[in-house]
């Protein structure tokens, strides 16, 4: 039997699902006679249990996904799943009488099952081999990541109750300085220094919502929020 590892490393994320798909794409190419016969030799069985152990995902094409029985017999219940879930081939049943089935089994625990033929004329359709959602997913967790730590940093603050419960909420107060500041309300979209004949200079850090952070002498001394009347 030929083993089929994962493409090589230190090559392209692009480059590498190309590979993938190729030898898939081959592999198609071999069982395609055989699928539409619905029968199969010792050497195409033996190509689809290399899919045993692989993980795909589902994803969404003009308003359908992909369709699972219940049971590896074509007059079984069927279901569908949600486009964004992934499950593993964990078996190859019905070999003995060459009538082959792919045992899926979804992240919820659930299983279903579904002929050759209908697994590649679905890969690369509603069946990819890479989670569609990866960039999403993985964007979540560095924000995840990044609100733990400013949770934390503030909860590490030696200020009083009040100031923290704001800070967490992204509210500064009067009396941090300008990098408290932006650890907790961001940076701002634009600054401008202002200074009254016979005053302090004072810099206004004015976000998006129109709200304005005012500092004196690197402290934060007001804040000026945008008159709901006057936008």
């Amino acid at each position: 039997m030929k083993t089929q590892s994962s493409p090589p490393k230190n090559i392209p994320a692009a480059v590498a699902v190309g590979v993938m798909v190729a030898v898939l794409a081959a592999d198609f190419t071999i069982i395609s006679t055989a699928a539409a016969s619905r029968h199969y030799t010792e050497k195409q069985m033996t190509v689809l249990a290399e899919r045993v152990g692989r993980t795909f995902w589902i994803q969404e094409v003009n308003g359908r996904t992909p369709s699972f029985l219940t049971a590896p017999d074509a007059a079984a219940a069927s279901f569908r799943v949600r486009a964004g879930d992934s499950f593993e081939i964990v078996d190859l049943v019905g070999r003995k009488n060459k009538n082959p089935y792919f045992k899926a089994r979804f992240e919820s625990g659930k299983e279903g099952y579904f002929p050759p033929e209908v697994f590649f004329e679905e890969l690369n359709l509603t069946l990819v081999v890479v989670d569609p959602l990866a960039n999403e997913k993985h964007k979540a967790a560095d924000q995840a990541e990044s609100e733990k730590q400013r949770v934390d940093w503030v909860n590490a603050q030696p200020w009083p109750a009040a100031a923290k419960a704001a800070a967490l909420k992204g509210q500064a107060v009067p009396g941090m300085n300008s990098d408290e500041v932006k650890r907790i309300a961001g940076v701002p979209s634009r600054i401008t220094k202002v200074q009254a004949r016979g005053t302090i200079p004072e810099e206004h850090w004015i976000y998006p919502d129109g709200k304005q952070l005012v500092f004196q002498n690197g402290l934060l001394s007001r804040i000026i929020l945008r008159d709901a009347k006057n936008p």
